[in-house]
């Protein structure tokens, strides 16, 4: 969790340059993955985690798999809470081996041009 956490810290100021409330996508971004690291950590379908942080300007999408289960309900997990009240959109699909990618969507505003 911490290499995956120093890694997208040291990415996120240049995937934030243009954006208006860079500080706070940093912070919000860096919770929902600390959260979907934990949860897939415990719940991993292999020793193995893959990971994906992107931004289109809109959206900071963050994609963690591979979790051996649906994404649990934030009563069994309650970090969950946090990561629902940040994004603006969450899901699954089936990752590339045996089990399912989460990936979270957080909103960015960008500077007026």
């Amino acid at each position: 969790m911490r290499r995956a956490r120093s890694f997208v810290a040291k990415v996120l100021p240049a995937l934030l340059a243009g954006a208006l409330n860079a500080k706070v996508v940093e912070d919000a971004t860096l919770a929902v993955l600390t959260e979907l690291v934990d949860v897939t950590a415990r719940h991993r379908v292999s020793v193995d985690l893959s990971g994906r942080v992107s931004c289109d300007g809109d959206h900071v999408l963050i994609t963690v798999g591979e979790m051996g289960r649906p994404l649990p309900a934030p009563e069994e997990e309650p970090g969950l809470f946090l990561v629902y009240r940040l994004v603006d959109d969450i899901g699954q699909h089936r990752g590339d081996g045996d089990g399912y990618a989460t990936w979270a969507s957080i909103p960015v505003r960008l500077k007026a041009q």
